[in-house]
Protein backbone atom coordinates (compact mmCIF):
# COMPACT_ATOMS: atom_id res chain seq x y z
CA UNK A 1 0.00 0.00 0.00
CA UNK A 2 1.65 3.61 -0.95
CA UNK A 3 1.76 5.41 2.44
CA UNK A 4 -1.09 7.34 2.54
CA UNK A 5 -3.06 4.90 0.35
CA UNK A 6 -4.98 7.42 -1.81
CA UNK A 7 -6.01 4.68 -4.39
CA UNK A 8 -8.35 3.22 -1.51
CA UNK A 9 -10.43 6.51 -1.17
CA UNK A 10 -12.52 8.80 -3.63
CA UNK A 11 -14.18 12.73 -2.66
CA UNK A 12 -18.25 12.02 -3.33
CA UNK A 13 -20.96 14.46 -2.73
CA UNK A 14 -22.85 12.99 0.43
CA UNK A 15 -26.46 13.39 0.27
CA UNK A 16 -27.49 15.97 2.74
CA UNK A 17 -23.74 15.94 4.26
CA UNK A 18 -21.78 17.47 0.52
CA UNK A 19 -17.81 16.33 0.07
CA UNK A 20 -17.09 13.04 1.53
CA UNK A 21 -15.10 10.09 1.42
CA UNK A 22 -16.20 6.27 0.07
CA UNK A 23 -13.97 3.73 -0.10
CA UNK A 24 -13.21 2.44 -3.39
CA UNK A 25 -12.19 -1.00 -2.49
CA UNK A 26 -13.69 -3.50 0.23
CA UNK A 27 -11.79 -3.03 3.94
CA UNK A 28 -12.15 -5.43 7.15
CA UNK A 29 -11.38 -4.66 10.41
CA UNK A 30 -7.91 -2.83 11.46
CA UNK A 31 -7.35 -2.16 7.94
CA UNK A 32 -5.64 1.42 7.41
CA UNK A 33 -7.51 3.08 4.67
CA UNK A 34 -5.34 6.13 4.70
CA UNK A 35 -2.35 8.14 6.38
CA UNK A 36 -1.78 11.29 6.76
CA UNK A 37 0.90 13.71 7.60
CA UNK A 38 -0.24 16.94 9.59
CA UNK A 39 0.26 20.26 7.00
CA UNK A 40 1.32 21.75 10.21
CA UNK A 41 1.16 21.07 13.98
CA UNK A 42 1.66 22.89 17.39
CA UNK A 43 1.65 22.37 20.96
CA UNK A 44 -0.79 23.60 23.32
CA UNK A 45 -0.48 26.92 25.51
CA UNK A 46 -0.47 25.29 28.95
CA UNK A 47 1.84 22.61 28.35
CA UNK A 48 4.36 23.79 26.32
CA UNK A 49 7.29 23.61 28.74
CA UNK A 50 6.67 19.46 28.84
CA UNK A 51 6.32 18.65 25.55
CA UNK A 52 8.79 17.93 22.96
CA UNK A 53 7.68 21.01 20.00
CA UNK A 54 9.00 18.59 16.86
CA UNK A 55 7.76 14.82 18.03
CA UNK A 56 5.07 15.84 20.82
CA UNK A 57 5.71 13.42 23.48
CA UNK A 58 5.74 14.04 27.23
CA UNK A 59 9.19 14.18 28.80
CA UNK A 60 10.89 15.14 31.97
CA UNK A 61 13.45 17.65 30.83
CA UNK A 62 13.39 19.45 27.83
CA UNK A 63 15.73 21.49 25.72
CA UNK A 64 14.65 24.99 25.69
CA UNK A 65 15.62 26.91 21.99
CA UNK A 66 18.22 28.72 22.64
CA UNK A 67 17.04 31.78 20.22
CA UNK A 68 13.15 32.53 21.30
CA UNK A 69 13.45 30.38 24.53
CA UNK A 70 9.96 29.20 24.15
CA UNK A 71 10.10 26.02 21.84
CA UNK A 72 11.04 22.67 23.86
CA UNK A 73 13.13 20.10 22.23
CA UNK A 74 13.63 16.21 23.57
CA UNK A 75 17.28 17.04 22.25
CA UNK A 76 19.46 18.05 19.37
CA UNK A 77 17.95 14.77 17.32
CA UNK A 78 14.30 16.59 17.93
CA UNK A 79 15.32 20.15 17.57
CA UNK A 80 17.16 19.97 14.03
CA UNK A 81 13.73 17.56 12.71
CA UNK A 82 11.54 20.62 13.81
CA UNK A 83 13.62 23.33 12.58
CA UNK A 84 11.77 23.53 8.95
CA UNK A 85 8.74 24.19 10.73
CA UNK A 86 10.33 26.67 13.32
CA UNK A 87 12.22 28.40 11.99
CA UNK A 88 10.17 31.44 11.03
CA UNK A 89 8.43 31.12 13.96
CA UNK A 90 11.45 31.22 16.15
CA UNK A 91 12.53 34.89 14.67
CA UNK A 92 8.68 35.67 14.56
CA UNK A 93 8.58 34.40 18.72
CA UNK A 94 11.72 36.83 19.26
CA UNK A 95 10.53 39.79 17.62
CA UNK A 96 7.06 39.88 18.82
CA UNK A 97 8.51 39.17 22.40
CA UNK A 98 6.32 36.20 23.29
CA UNK A 99 4.91 33.16 21.83
CA UNK A 100 1.06 34.35 20.84
CA UNK A 101 -1.51 31.61 21.48
CA UNK A 102 -1.66 27.93 20.15
CA UNK A 103 -4.21 29.28 17.20
CA UNK A 104 -2.21 32.35 16.13
CA UNK A 105 0.82 29.75 16.24
CA UNK A 106 -0.78 27.13 13.96
CA UNK A 107 -2.45 29.85 11.65
CA UNK A 108 1.37 31.00 10.81
CA UNK A 109 2.68 27.66 10.68
CA UNK A 110 -0.01 26.83 8.21
CA UNK A 111 0.52 30.61 6.23
CA UNK A 112 4.46 29.75 6.26
CA UNK A 113 4.17 26.11 4.97
CA UNK A 114 1.61 27.36 1.88
CA UNK A 115 3.66 30.51 1.11
CA UNK A 116 6.64 28.37 0.58
CA UNK A 117 5.44 25.02 -0.73
CA UNK A 118 2.12 26.13 -2.65
CA UNK A 119 -1.09 25.05 -1.65
CA UNK A 120 -0.60 21.14 -2.40
CA UNK A 121 1.83 20.27 -0.44
CA UNK A 122 2.15 16.24 -1.62
CA UNK A 123 0.60 14.24 -4.42
CA UNK A 124 -1.19 12.39 -1.40
CA UNK A 125 -3.25 15.79 -0.89
CA UNK A 126 -6.90 15.35 -1.79
CA UNK A 127 -7.93 18.86 -1.14
CA UNK A 128 -6.75 22.31 -0.30
CA UNK A 129 -7.19 24.33 2.77
CA UNK A 130 -8.69 27.60 0.63
CA UNK A 131 -11.24 24.51 -0.53
CA UNK A 132 -11.72 24.00 3.44
CA UNK A 133 -15.08 24.68 4.82
CA UNK A 134 -13.98 27.68 7.50
CA UNK A 135 -18.11 28.12 8.96
CA UNK A 136 -17.00 32.04 9.87
CA UNK A 137 -20.76 32.75 8.37
CA UNK A 138 -22.22 30.44 11.23
CA UNK A 139 -20.09 32.17 14.17
CA UNK A 140 -22.17 33.45 17.10
CA UNK A 141 -21.10 37.35 18.00
CA UNK A 142 -18.75 36.08 20.87
CA UNK A 143 -16.97 33.82 18.47
CA UNK A 144 -16.52 36.09 15.96
CA UNK A 145 -14.92 38.92 18.64
CA UNK A 146 -12.42 36.15 19.86
CA UNK A 147 -12.06 35.90 16.03
CA UNK A 148 -11.23 39.69 15.47
CA UNK A 149 -8.67 39.41 18.32
CA UNK A 150 -6.89 36.89 17.34
CA UNK A 151 -6.62 38.47 13.67
CA UNK A 152 -5.38 41.45 15.29
CA UNK A 153 -2.90 39.86 17.45
CA UNK A 154 -1.51 37.94 14.75
CA UNK A 155 -1.40 40.57 12.06
CA UNK A 156 1.05 41.77 15.10
CA UNK A 157 2.92 38.77 15.08
CA UNK A 158 3.23 38.40 11.60
CA UNK A 159 6.80 39.33 10.11
CA UNK A 160 6.52 42.44 8.04
CA UNK A 161 9.21 40.46 5.66
CA UNK A 162 6.71 37.64 5.06
CA UNK A 163 4.33 37.84 2.53
CA UNK A 164 1.51 39.77 3.32
CA UNK A 165 -2.17 38.54 2.95
CA UNK A 166 -5.67 39.98 3.19
CA UNK A 167 -7.95 39.84 5.80
CA UNK A 168 -9.72 37.25 4.66
CA UNK A 169 -7.59 35.05 3.60
CA UNK A 170 -5.95 34.58 7.56
CA UNK A 171 -9.85 34.72 8.19
CA UNK A 172 -10.50 31.64 6.10
CA UNK A 173 -7.70 29.59 7.71
CA UNK A 174 -8.57 30.67 11.49
CA UNK A 175 -12.28 29.41 10.74
CA UNK A 176 -10.81 26.34 9.33
CA UNK A 177 -8.73 25.18 12.12
CA UNK A 178 -11.58 26.35 14.62
CA UNK A 179 -13.88 23.57 13.08
CA UNK A 180 -11.19 20.98 11.73
CA UNK A 181 -7.95 21.33 13.95
CA UNK A 182 -7.17 17.38 15.18
CA UNK A 183 -6.51 17.19 18.91
CA UNK A 184 -3.12 15.91 18.63
CA UNK A 185 -2.18 13.40 21.50
CA UNK A 186 1.03 12.54 23.11
CA UNK A 187 2.94 8.91 22.44
CA UNK A 188 0.80 7.03 24.46
CA UNK A 189 -2.39 8.42 23.39
CA UNK A 190 -3.29 9.27 26.32
CA UNK A 191 -3.43 12.79 26.77
CA UNK A 192 -4.26 15.61 24.19
CA UNK A 193 -1.22 17.53 23.67
CA UNK A 194 -1.71 19.83 20.70
CA UNK A 195 -3.38 20.32 17.70
CA UNK A 196 -2.80 20.00 14.26
CA UNK A 197 -4.08 20.12 10.77
CA UNK A 198 -4.95 17.17 8.30
CA UNK A 199 -6.59 18.16 5.53
CA UNK A 200 -7.80 14.86 3.83
CA UNK A 201 -9.35 13.84 6.97
CA UNK A 202 -11.25 17.05 7.55
CA UNK A 203 -13.22 15.27 4.53
CA UNK A 204 -14.19 12.58 6.39
CA UNK A 205 -17.65 13.03 7.44
CA UNK A 206 -19.72 12.11 10.77
CA UNK A 207 -21.64 9.59 12.05
CA UNK A 208 -22.65 8.93 15.44
CA UNK A 209 -21.98 4.86 14.97
CA UNK A 210 -18.87 5.35 12.46
CA UNK A 211 -16.91 2.43 10.06
CA UNK A 212 -14.05 4.24 10.77
CA UNK A 213 -11.72 5.37 13.44
CA UNK A 214 -8.87 7.76 13.63
CA UNK A 215 -5.51 7.81 15.38
CA UNK A 216 -2.57 9.69 15.94
CA UNK A 217 0.50 7.78 14.93
CA UNK A 218 3.94 9.03 16.67
CA UNK A 219 6.19 7.07 14.10
CA UNK A 220 10.01 6.31 14.61
CA UNK A 221 11.55 9.53 16.16
CA UNK A 222 14.09 7.36 18.18
CA UNK A 223 17.15 7.50 15.46
CA UNK A 224 19.84 9.72 15.93
CA UNK A 225 20.11 11.20 12.32
CA UNK A 226 16.85 12.62 11.65
CA UNK A 227 16.45 11.32 7.64
CA UNK A 228 15.82 8.16 9.36
CA UNK A 229 12.88 9.54 11.10
CA UNK A 230 9.53 8.73 9.94
CA UNK A 231 6.57 11.24 9.88
CA UNK A 232 4.52 12.16 12.54
CA UNK A 233 0.80 10.93 11.16
CA UNK A 234 -3.00 10.38 11.90
CA UNK A 235 -4.48 6.65 11.00
CA UNK A 236 -7.91 6.64 9.58
CA UNK A 237 -8.84 2.53 10.25
CA UNK A 238 -11.56 0.47 9.57
CA UNK A 239 -13.48 -0.85 12.48
CA UNK A 240 -15.49 -3.40 10.69
CA UNK A 241 -16.33 -4.45 7.18
CA UNK A 242 -16.35 -1.87 5.09
CA UNK A 243 -18.06 -2.22 1.35
CA UNK A 244 -16.83 -0.90 -1.72
CA UNK A 245 -18.64 2.38 -2.45
CA UNK A 246 -19.94 3.03 1.46
CA UNK A 247 -19.17 6.67 2.73
CA UNK A 248 -16.39 6.45 5.43
CA UNK A 249 -17.13 8.38 8.81
CA UNK A 250 -15.73 8.66 11.97
CA UNK A 251 -17.34 9.79 15.27
CA UNK A 252 -16.34 13.63 15.99
CA UNK A 253 -18.22 13.22 19.73
CA UNK A 254 -18.01 10.58 22.07
CA UNK A 255 -21.61 8.14 21.99
CA UNK A 256 -21.89 7.99 25.35
CA UNK A 257 -23.51 11.52 25.56
CA UNK A 258 -27.43 11.59 24.55
CA UNK A 259 -28.33 11.69 21.10
CA UNK A 260 -29.77 15.39 21.90
CA UNK A 261 -26.21 16.40 23.87
CA UNK A 262 -24.80 15.04 20.72
CA UNK A 263 -26.78 16.86 18.20
CA UNK A 264 -26.24 20.23 20.33
CA UNK A 265 -22.38 19.67 20.10
CA UNK A 266 -22.41 18.92 16.43
CA UNK A 267 -24.69 22.05 15.43
CA UNK A 268 -22.69 24.08 17.90
CA UNK A 269 -18.91 23.19 17.19
CA UNK A 270 -19.73 21.98 13.76
CA UNK A 271 -22.47 23.60 12.25
CA UNK A 272 -24.78 20.59 11.24
CA UNK A 273 -27.56 18.72 12.17
CA UNK A 274 -26.81 15.24 12.49
CA UNK A 275 -29.04 13.15 10.76
CA UNK A 276 -27.48 9.91 11.62
CA UNK A 277 -30.07 7.15 12.48
CA UNK A 278 -28.96 7.02 16.00
CA UNK A 279 -29.84 10.49 16.40
CA UNK A 280 -33.01 10.15 14.64
CA UNK A 281 -33.89 6.92 16.60
CA UNK A 282 -32.41 7.84 20.10
CA UNK A 283 -31.01 4.81 19.82
CA UNK A 284 -29.79 3.56 22.94
CA UNK A 285 -30.95 6.71 24.72
CA UNK A 286 -33.24 4.54 27.09
CA UNK A 287 -30.38 2.48 27.95
CA UNK A 288 -28.23 5.60 28.72
CA UNK A 289 -31.03 7.06 31.54
CA UNK A 290 -32.52 3.26 32.47
CA UNK A 291 -33.34 2.48 36.00
CA UNK A 292 -32.11 -1.28 37.23
CA UNK A 293 -34.35 -4.00 36.54
CA UNK A 294 -34.22 -6.63 39.53
CA UNK A 295 -36.24 -9.83 39.21
CA UNK A 296 -38.74 -8.01 36.59
CA UNK A 297 -39.16 -5.10 39.44
CA UNK A 298 -38.11 -2.06 38.06
CA UNK A 299 -38.20 1.02 40.00
CA UNK A 300 -40.55 3.63 39.34
CA UNK A 301 -39.95 6.61 36.57
CA UNK A 302 -40.09 9.33 39.83
CA UNK A 303 -37.42 7.02 41.59
CA UNK A 304 -35.09 6.63 38.31
CA UNK A 305 -35.72 10.28 37.53
CA UNK A 306 -34.68 11.57 41.13
CA UNK A 307 -31.45 9.23 41.14
CA UNK A 308 -30.71 10.57 37.67
CA UNK A 309 -30.82 14.43 38.94
CA UNK A 310 -28.99 13.77 42.06
CA UNK A 311 -26.54 11.79 40.28
CA UNK A 312 -26.26 14.80 37.77
CA UNK A 313 -25.72 17.55 40.49
CA UNK A 314 -22.96 15.69 42.15
CA UNK A 315 -20.69 15.15 38.94
CA UNK A 316 -19.78 18.69 39.27
CA UNK A 317 -19.00 18.74 42.80
CA UNK A 318 -16.90 15.42 42.20
CA UNK A 319 -14.88 17.47 38.92
CA UNK A 320 -14.14 20.46 41.12
CA UNK A 321 -12.47 18.10 43.94
CA UNK A 322 -10.97 15.89 41.08
CA UNK A 323 -9.05 18.80 40.13
CA UNK A 324 -8.20 20.49 43.17
CA UNK A 325 -6.82 17.06 43.56
CA UNK A 326 -9.08 16.38 46.70
CA UNK A 327 -8.63 12.90 45.76
CA UNK A 328 -10.16 11.33 49.24
CA UNK A 329 -13.08 14.11 48.95
CA UNK A 330 -13.52 12.65 45.56
CA UNK A 331 -13.44 9.21 46.98
CA UNK A 332 -16.25 10.54 49.37
CA UNK A 333 -18.68 11.84 46.92
CA UNK A 334 -18.79 8.90 44.43
CA UNK A 335 -19.31 6.48 47.35
CA UNK A 336 -21.76 8.83 48.55
CA UNK A 337 -23.55 8.79 44.94
CA UNK A 338 -23.50 5.05 44.56
CA UNK A 339 -24.39 3.94 47.58
CA UNK A 340 -27.31 6.04 47.00
CA UNK A 341 -28.23 5.85 43.28
CA UNK A 342 -26.92 2.02 42.56
CA UNK A 343 -30.09 0.22 43.47
CA UNK A 344 -31.72 2.80 41.20
CA UNK A 345 -30.14 2.96 38.41
CA UNK A 346 -29.17 0.53 35.32
CA UNK A 347 -25.28 -0.50 34.70
CA UNK A 348 -25.77 1.43 31.78
CA UNK A 349 -26.70 4.78 33.08
CA UNK A 350 -24.28 7.16 31.93
CA UNK A 351 -24.05 9.32 35.05
CA UNK A 352 -23.37 6.12 37.38
CA UNK A 353 -20.66 5.33 34.70
CA UNK A 354 -18.93 8.63 34.70
CA UNK A 355 -18.69 7.87 38.85
CA UNK A 356 -17.53 4.13 38.48
CA UNK A 357 -15.04 5.73 36.34
CA UNK A 358 -13.81 8.47 38.47
CA UNK A 359 -13.66 5.99 41.67
CA UNK A 360 -11.69 3.67 39.54
CA UNK A 361 -9.51 5.48 38.68
CA UNK A 362 -8.45 7.49 41.71
CA UNK A 363 -8.89 4.35 44.11
CA UNK A 364 -6.11 2.96 41.60
CA UNK A 365 -3.50 6.23 42.12
CA UNK A 366 -4.52 6.06 45.84
CA UNK A 367 -3.56 2.14 45.49
CA UNK A 368 -7.38 0.76 46.78
CA UNK A 369 -6.59 -2.11 44.17
CA UNK A 370 -9.90 -3.82 44.96
CA UNK A 371 -11.81 -1.46 44.67
CA UNK A 372 -10.35 0.02 41.79
CA UNK A 373 -10.76 -3.18 40.01
CA UNK A 374 -14.30 -3.69 41.18
CA UNK A 375 -15.54 -0.44 39.35
CA UNK A 376 -13.33 -0.34 36.29
CA UNK A 377 -15.34 -3.88 35.85
CA UNK A 378 -18.64 -2.92 36.38
CA UNK A 379 -17.47 0.47 33.93
CA UNK A 380 -16.27 -1.92 31.14
CA UNK A 381 -19.25 -4.31 31.64
CA UNK A 382 -21.87 -0.91 31.07
CA UNK A 383 -19.45 0.17 28.51
CA UNK A 384 -20.05 -3.13 26.28
CA UNK A 385 -23.75 -2.68 26.12
CA UNK A 386 -23.45 0.93 24.70
CA UNK A 387 -20.34 1.20 22.85
CA UNK A 388 -19.63 -0.33 19.48
CA UNK A 389 -17.64 -3.28 19.87
CA UNK A 390 -14.47 -1.97 18.69
CA UNK A 391 -14.56 1.37 20.22
CA UNK A 392 -11.20 2.71 21.49
CA UNK A 393 -12.65 3.86 24.89
CA UNK A 394 -14.16 0.44 25.37
CA UNK A 395 -10.32 -0.58 24.66
CA UNK A 396 -8.66 1.49 27.16
CA UNK A 397 -11.34 1.16 29.43
CA UNK A 398 -10.74 -2.93 29.43
CA UNK A 399 -7.20 -2.19 29.91
CA UNK A 400 -7.40 0.14 32.99
CA UNK A 401 -9.65 -2.40 34.30
CA UNK A 402 -7.25 -5.39 33.27
CA UNK A 403 -4.20 -3.71 34.90
CA UNK A 404 -6.70 -2.73 38.26
CA UNK A 405 -7.26 -6.38 38.35
CA UNK A 406 -3.97 -7.79 38.05
CA UNK A 407 -2.55 -5.47 40.81
CA UNK A 408 -5.46 -6.75 43.03
CA UNK A 409 -4.32 -10.04 42.70
CA UNK A 410 -7.33 -10.92 40.71
CA UNK A 411 -5.31 -12.62 38.04
CA UNK A 412 -8.24 -14.56 35.74
CA UNK A 413 -10.30 -11.59 35.17
CA UNK A 414 -7.25 -9.55 34.98
CA UNK A 415 -5.91 -11.50 32.18
CA UNK A 416 -9.61 -11.57 30.26
CA UNK A 417 -9.43 -7.77 30.48
CA UNK A 418 -5.86 -7.55 29.15
CA UNK A 419 -6.86 -10.04 25.89
CA UNK A 420 -10.07 -8.25 25.53
CA UNK A 421 -8.36 -4.72 25.61
CA UNK A 422 -5.40 -6.34 23.21
CA UNK A 423 -7.89 -7.46 20.40
CA UNK A 424 -9.74 -3.92 20.38
CA UNK A 425 -6.87 -1.84 20.38
CA UNK A 426 -5.37 -4.36 17.64
CA UNK A 427 -8.28 -2.77 15.54
CA UNK A 428 -8.42 0.51 16.73
CA UNK A 429 -4.67 1.38 16.84
CA UNK A 430 -2.61 -1.37 14.96
CA UNK A 431 0.18 -3.73 16.38
CA UNK A 432 2.78 -1.06 15.95
CA UNK A 433 1.07 1.67 18.63
CA UNK A 434 2.95 2.11 21.70
CA UNK A 435 -0.38 1.00 24.10
CA UNK A 436 -0.62 -2.06 21.98
CA UNK A 437 2.96 -2.89 22.56
CA UNK A 438 2.34 -2.30 26.24
CA UNK A 439 -0.51 -4.40 25.89
CA UNK A 440 1.28 -7.42 24.35
CA UNK A 441 3.77 -7.42 27.41
CA UNK A 442 0.79 -7.03 29.63
CA UNK A 443 -0.70 -9.89 28.07
CA UNK A 444 2.01 -12.08 28.19
CA UNK A 445 2.76 -11.41 31.58
CA UNK A 446 -1.00 -12.00 32.56
CA UNK A 447 -0.85 -15.07 30.17
CA UNK A 448 2.28 -16.63 32.24
CA UNK A 449 1.31 -15.78 35.56
CA UNK A 450 -2.42 -17.54 35.06
CA UNK A 451 -0.66 -20.51 34.25
CA UNK A 452 1.49 -20.32 37.40
CA UNK A 453 -1.59 -19.53 39.37
CA UNK A 454 -3.45 -22.63 38.20
CA UNK A 455 -0.61 -24.91 38.96
CA UNK A 456 -0.03 -23.90 42.43
CA UNK A 457 -2.16 -20.65 44.21
CA UNK A 458 0.35 -20.49 47.18
CA UNK A 459 3.41 -20.23 45.36
CA UNK A 460 1.87 -17.47 42.55
CA UNK A 461 1.09 -15.10 45.40
CA UNK A 462 4.26 -15.49 47.19
CA UNK A 463 6.01 -15.00 43.96
CA UNK A 464 3.75 -12.21 42.58
CA UNK A 465 4.35 -10.87 45.99
CA UNK A 466 8.32 -10.65 45.88
CA UNK A 467 7.86 -9.33 42.06
CA UNK A 468 5.60 -6.40 43.25
CA UNK A 469 8.61 -5.32 45.70
CA UNK A 470 10.76 -5.57 43.14
CA UNK A 471 8.58 -3.75 40.25
CA UNK A 472 5.07 -3.20 39.88
CA UNK A 473 3.44 -3.05 36.28
CA UNK A 474 3.28 0.80 35.70
CA UNK A 475 0.12 2.23 34.73
CA UNK A 476 -0.79 4.65 37.84
CA UNK A 477 -0.69 8.04 36.64
CA UNK A 478 -2.90 11.09 38.53
CA UNK A 479 -6.38 11.47 37.54
CA UNK A 480 -7.27 14.25 35.51
CA UNK A 481 -10.06 16.51 34.34
CA UNK A 482 -12.25 14.94 31.92
CA UNK A 483 -11.15 18.04 29.58
CA UNK A 484 -7.96 16.67 29.68
CA UNK A 485 -8.49 13.61 28.38
CA UNK A 486 -9.68 12.75 24.02
CA UNK A 487 -12.89 12.88 24.22
CA UNK A 488 -13.72 14.68 20.90
CA UNK A 489 -11.87 14.29 17.88
CA UNK A 490 -11.28 17.96 16.81
CA UNK A 491 -9.72 20.30 19.18
CA UNK A 492 -12.72 22.82 19.49
CA UNK A 493 -11.43 26.61 21.06
CA UNK A 494 -13.36 26.33 24.32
Amino acid sequence: MSPVGFGNVAIFDSPGKGRGLKATKEFWAGDVIFSEPSLAAVVFDSLAERICHSCFRRQEKLQKCSQCKFAHYCDRTCQRAGWAEHKQECGAIKAYGKAPNENIRLVARLMWRLDKEGSVVSDMQLITVEELEDHVADMQEDEIKELKVDIHNFLDYWPRNSKQHTIDDISHIFGVINCNGFTVSDQRGLQAVGVGLFPNLCMVNHNCWPNCTVILNHGNQSAVNTMFHSQRRIELRSLGKIAEGEELTVAYVDFLNLSEERRRLLKTQYFFDCQCDYCKNGTKDDLKLAGREVDGVKPSEQQVKEATDYCFQKLETMDKARLDGDYHQVVKICRDVIDRTEPVLADTHIYLLRMWSTLSEVQAYLQYFNDAAEYSRKMVEGYMKLYHPNNAALGMAAMRAGVNHWQAGLIEVGHGMVCKAYAILLVTHGPTHPITKDLEAMRMQTEMELRMFKQNEYVYHSMRDAALQNKPMTMLHEPKGVEEGIKNLFHRRK
